[in-house]
């Protein structure tokens, strides 16, 4: 099931219509009524427009992953705000996605399929990873270092769990980029951002991430 929160009625009929061959959907012009609809089903995938009556879509994907029931659903942000700031706030909130109006079917059920392909690939992989003292346990969405618990954001924390199953090896800033922001993201600076607050976080020196000129980072014990 796919839940689209977005208020305009001919695009929301025209994702139904586009997704029905593959997945059954529901729409959603107002977020009372999509909340409504959370706590009587989970979705398996929210496509989420940000310009709403009642409530911005932001606003929407904060509960979202502040909620333990909901943190995990893929969010893909439908919107006509198409700046790389906008991109980026959405993204840094939490969004595995994000496509900018007007866009082309077949590149958004493209995208729903890379994130469903990320996801299939995260529920194989092992609950626990360990890099030194730092523990991170998918189970429970928690990290800790010399088993003390570090609060870190959403992104930070999928960023931290890609370069710890890379075993020591180097990751390239794409796989960072495609792996943690989806595969159409290009803007590299938040990556270095937020391999500089992971540093902060867990009390890390540019040794233990370190940095590969012009290919990308690597999390050594």
């Amino acid at each position: 099931m796919i839940y689209i929160l977005e208020d305009d009625e001919s695009i929301r009929t025209m994702l139904s219509y586009a997704l029905m061959k593959e997945e059954e959907s529901e729409g959603f012009e107002y977020p009372s009524d999509f909340w409504k609809a959370m706590n009587r089903q989970t979705p398996q995938l929210i496509i989420l427009d940000l310009m709403l009556p009642e409530e911005d879509g932001l606003s929407i994907l904060k509960k979202l992953k502040a909620n333990p029931r909901w943190e995990d659903i893929p969010v893909l942000i439908l919107s006509a705000k198409d700046s790389e700031v906008d991109k980026a706030i959405g993204l840094d909130l939490g969004a595995d996605d994000y496509l900018a109006k007007p866009f082309g079917i077949m590149e958004l059920t493209s995208r729903i399929k890379a994130i469903r392909r990320r996801y299939e690939k995260t529920k194989k992989k092992g609950l626990l990873l360990r890099c030194g003292t730092i523990e991170l346990n998918e189970e429970k969405h928690e990290v800790t270092k010399e088993g003390m618990s570090v609060e870190l954001s959403y992104k930070e924390y999928n960023l931290l769990k890609v370069l710890m199953e890379a075993n020591g090896c180097v990751v390239k800033r794409e796989e960072l980029l495609e792996k943690v922001w989806g595969p159409f993201y290009e803007e590299s600076r938040t990556l270095d951002v937020h391999i500089r607050k992971l540093r902060q976080k867990l009390d890390l020196s540019k040794e233990q991430i370190r940095t590969v000129k012009n290919v990308g980072y690597c999390l050594e014990e």
